[in-house]
């Protein structure tokens, strides 16, 4: 069984920033493939951020791009700096993880609970 836990969510003025967090943890022995942030905002389907490769190479959607900063340690902890930060920013924020068992050959997704994040005055 693996867990995803996310946190750092908040309500922030348009400008600020705030950090997100979320830590994988199994009772297995494990390695990290790759990382990804998702969001959903209200009555709109679930759009990818960003991503992060077990190399530490990034990528990021358009919207988001030199705003957002995603990153990942040894700890099986990705991060999500979110800076200059919009109203429409405003979402459910999703870590995805795509986590491998060392008994097994491929890697799964397995996802976060989610963490609100509101941007307004």
């Amino acid at each position: 069984q693996v867990h995803l836990v996310e946190s750092g969510g908040g309500l922030v003025q348009p400008g600020g920033s705030l950090r997100l967090s979320c830590t994988a943890s199994s009772g297995s022995l494990f390695s990290m493939n790759s990382w990804a942030w998702y969001r959903q905002a209200p009555g709109k389907e679930r759009e990818w951020v960003a991503r992060i490769t077990g190399g530490g190479v990034t990528d990021y959607a358009g919207q988001v791009k030199d705003r957002f900063t995603v990153s990942s340690d040894d700890s099986n902890t990705v991060y999500l700096q979110m800076d200059g930060l919009k109203p429409e920013d405003t979402a459910v924020y999703y870590c995805n993880g795509n986590l491998r068992f060392v008994d097994e050959l491929y890697g799964k997704d397995y996802w976060g609970q989610g963490t609100q994040v509101t941007v307004s005055s």
